[in-house]
């Protein structure tokens, strides 16, 4: 059984030690072109996942700034002109005229 330590937890048993044709064959394999490659081709497709995520949160920051400084401004007044129009409609039929209907765009 293992043995304790001082403050309760329990130790692992020491490792055993590789035996050397087991090491061999782990650095041929480590070695080896295609795992160079496969290496290689991991390490880019993480560089060209960042640059993609960078450039991705770019275009959204432009897209936002670009709809709050234009879209947003048109559709403020687009409702402020449909309220004056409802406005106008109201008057009228409050002082008598004959209802006329709303200007169609």
């Amino acid at each position: 059984m293992a043995a304790q330590s001082k403050r309760g937890g329990v130790s692992l048993p020491e490792r055993r030690s590789a035996s050397k044709a087991e090491s061999s064959i782990l650095a041929r394999i480590t070695s080896s072109p295609i795992v160079s490659r496969g290496k290689q081709a991991a390490c880019d497709a993480a560089f060209v996942s960042k640059k993609l995520i960078r450039s991705t949160g770019k275009a959204a920051w432009i897209a936002g700034t670009t709809f709050l400084i234009l879209v947003v401004p048109l559709i403020i007044e687009m409702d402020r002109e449909q309220q004056f129009s409802e406005l106008e409609l109201q008057q009228a039929s409050l002082l008598g005229a004959p209802p006329t209907a709303p200007a169609s765009k």
